[in-house]
Order: C-alpha cells, then structure tokens, then sequence
C-alpha cells in the first residue's frame, strides 16, 4: 500500500482561524450531529478514570505491590485508560516540557513552517490527519517527532526554539521510555505470561517511540466540531501528559463519554490496539477523543510506546484457548499503521474490521 508524498488539499493552520477572530468556524470543520461534543452532562461530571499510585510497585510491601498491579488490571481490562501518579517524573520536568511546546506554538509562523511535515511520515509540523480529499477536519495542529528507534531520531527535525525544547525533549523522552519498560513488565505478569513476554514482543530494546504535541487552539463554536476525533489508538501504550488547567480528553464507556480530569503532575496511560491484539482482546485499547475550548487553548503530549515496526504482531499463544481462539490475523505494525494513516480517525472501526471471521 502506497501513501502520497503531499497533502490532498492545502494546509490550513488551526491556530491561525482561531486568532483571526471570526465567531463562525469554517464548515470543513462542522462534524455530523451524532459526532458532535455534548457538553456540560452533569450526571457524568463525578466520574473519571481510574488513578493509580506507582509508588506502591516499589516502595510498598507484597501487600501493597500486589494491590497496585490489580489495581491496573482492572483498568486495563474495565477501562483501557487509567491515571498514574509518583511515576517517577520529576515535577520540574512534566511542567517543563508541556509549557515550553506551548511557548513553540506561539512562535512566528515562518520558525513553525521551517518544519511543516508531509503525508508519508507525519514527522514536523501538521495540521491533518488522514488523506481522504475533503474530509471533515479536526481543530488542532500538532507536532510529530520520532525518538526510537535511534535510526530514525533526527535532532534537525526537531524544533531548535525555543533553545533548550531539544535537551528538554530528550530528557522527557527517555523518562517516558523507563516508564513504558515498566509497565510492560507488569501487564505481562497481570496477563499470566512471563515478565518479560511484551517487552520481547515488542523487540526487547528495539521498541518504537514517539511523539505527538497536540495544540488545541480556542474555538468559537465549540459544540460543532472536536479537537480530535474518536479513535483508539493504534500502538502499544500512549503515555498523555495533559493539559492541567483546561480538559479536553474524553474517553467512551458504557456508550457515553466521560471527560477526564487531570491530576496534578499526573500522566494518563491507555491502552492501544497493539497490546489489544496480542492480548486477544483480555486488555482493551477504548474510544477516546478531544473536545474543545471557547476561551482557553489547551496543549497536550501523547507519548506511542509501539513496538518495533516490522515484529509481527499476533495473539500470544499462551492465552488461547478452545473457548477463546485467536480473534486476530497476525500483522506488522508498520503494515497496520499504514493502513490507519490513509483513513484518519476511524474510532474503533480499524481493530474491529481486523477479527477473524468467526
């Protein structure tokens, strides 16, 4: 399968609508009424995802260490999204690496347009997601960045202002990738496989990680449109950093969409059709999507712990059974990421259209 070396249609800078001032979006924007944002459902203003305290993986007794690895089997299981606090990312750097991206974002247009990405790689700068020539757009711009493997990591696509966001990015990075070798260890164990199973599945130290910014500029007709639209996503693990003061992020659960709260220094940790897949569905990569702000823009970082881009990937073995065959063909990342990045956000559609015939 090929992918076009260029856009289908030119580029339109997300930011740049929201400060003209207009009060009417343009209609390539406009969602479908049943893809629209419900906003303000008090009766689901209570509820938010489950919120996990690593520390207790290392600092608490076999009670405690036994607890917390429940505690995030149920919410691989029940939510496919939870929130981890004491992860081991110092304050400084979580505060620092979000607010300098935002700093990024408000730089000139032409420092931003030095690293305008393309199609075939989404690396640099963008604005679109998908290929489909008319398609109804999301109101964000992003930035894409490759850090592993170290083949593809390439510094001069990296933003060189503001003047310390590389040693900070790097510095994120390889704290994120520390995090992602962790829990990798305890899904395996959670999952009754050997403590090592995902890591190795995923090419041992040869593992894919990289990057997205999200800039979720404000937007006057916030109840018409989303920031992203409903997906899950399509690589192992996805590590977000969000945006404290203003949420956005909404996960679907029981058919309805709950809005996540942040918490303080927290990083939100989900489950994606990887890990869906070689799990044969006992983890569950979920729906989610971003709605938008009137007044407030909102910056966030979606960190993909994916693994190595040609491992095949297939249910493992020793979960199947007579009564639970292998619900997956097996499939290349790089093959399945291709296939996602022709279409754009699909929702669930692209894991679910990969079942074998029953």
């Amino acid at each position: 399968m090929g992918c076009p070396c260029d856009w289908p249609e030119p580029v339109v800078r997300v930011q740049s609508l929201s400060e003209n001032g207009e009060s009417i979006i343009p209609e390539r924007y406009i969602k479908p009424p049943s893809d629209r944002p419900t906003l303000n459902n008090s009766s689901l203003s209570d509820i938010n995802i489950p919120l996990v305290d690593l520390s207790g993986l290392t600092d608490g007794d076999l009670t405690v260490r036994e607890s917390t690895k429940n505690q995030i089997s149920i919410a691989c299981r029940e939510w496919g999204f939870f929130q981890v606090i004491n992860h081991g990312l110092k304050a400084e750097l979580v505060d620092g690496v979000r607010e300098i991206w935002r700093e990024f974002f408000h730089e000139p247009m032409e420092v931003k347009q030095k690293y305008a990405n393309l199609p075939l790689t989404y690396e640099g700068y963008g604005s679109r997601l998908g290929l489909q020539k008319g398609a109804i757009l999301d109101w964000s711009d992003y930035y894409f960045l490759h850090y592993l493997p170290s083949s593809l990591k390439d510094h001069r696509k990296w933003p060189d202002k503001p003047s310390s966001l590389r040693e900070l990015v790097e510095e994120y990075s390889k704290e994120i990738v520390r995090l992602g070798n962790s829990l990798l260890e305890v899904f395996s164990i959670n999952l009754g496989l050997r403590r090592d199973y995902l890591q190795n599945k995923f090419g041992g130290e040869d593992i894919g990680a990289c990057l997205r910014v999200n800039f979720y500029p404000k937007c006057p007709q916030p109840d018409l449109t989303l920031g992203l639209s409903s997906h899950s996503d399509p690589g192992g693990i996805t590590f977000l950093l969000p945006d404290e003061n203003v949420s956005g992020l909404q996960v679907r659960r029981n058919e309805e969409w709950i809005t996540v709260k942040p918490v303080r220094h927290g990083i939100i940790v989900n489950i994606g059709d990887q890990i869906q897949v070689i799990s044969n569905a006992i983890y569950k990569s979920v729906e989610h999507r971003v709605i938008v702000n009137p007044n407030k823009e909102r910056v966030s970082l979606a960190y993909f712990y994916n693994p190595k881009s040609d491992l095949l990937i297939h249910p493992a073995p020793e979960l199947l059974t007579p009564e639970a065959p292998s619900l997956y063909p097996s499939m290349t990342f790089d093959e399945y990421r291709l296939f996602i990045r022709t279409r754009g956000p699909q929702g669930k559609s692209q894991v679910e259209s990969l079942k074998s015939p029953r």
